[in-house]
């Protein structure tokens, strides 16, 4: 769709303007229009007017054809599945986790990786923070051992 397309406005007993940002409304106004056009335009020119391909358009009627307006929605971009963290390498991390609670997220990333699972410490983290399996007050114990390296680090003799 193209951001700069002005807003198209339909008027009769209420007047109402429609905006490229509300995709949906767009979308559907334009199958609108093509509905209506008694065969003095073309496919491609009511596409073009309003952003989007001729081979779009049939694709937005197929998809209204099935679905409805519901299938007018844009869907989420980016990957559709897991691909790092699949879910038998989720089942690993909740293992090593009930098998050793204290051991860290970089602990378990070194035993995942020497399993042959490869997979990053981040990964690690967000999956036991997806299930709850982080430690209660572990932002409290990592406060404690970094002051405790603080002190050691301190010459003796002064406080």
């Amino acid at each position: 769709m193209k951001k700069n397309c002005p807003p198209k406005s339909l008027s009769g007993l209420i007047s109402l303007d429609i905006v490229p940002t509300d995709a949906i409304a767009w979308k559907l106004l334009m199958l609108f229009e093509a509905a209506t056009c008694k065969g003095e335009q073309r496919i491609e020119d009511i596409a073009a007017k309003f952003g989007y391909t001729r081979e779009y358009f049939y694709h937005l009627l197929d998809a209204y054809k099935t679905i409805g307006s519901i299938g007018l929605m844009d869907k989420p971009k980016g990957p559709q599945k897991k691909y790092k963290r699949t879910n038998q390498i989720e089942k690993q991390i909740i293992r090593h986790r009930f098998l050793d609670p204290d051991a860290n997220c970089e602990v378990i990333a070194q035993k995942m990786q020497q399993s042959g699972f490869p997979i990053s410490q981040r990964s690690i983290e967000r999956t036991i923070n997806d299930y709850g399996l982080q430690k209660k007050g572990y932002i409290r114990q990592i406060r404690k051992s970094r002051d405790k390296k603080s002190l050691s680090k301190k010459p003796k003799g002064t406080m």
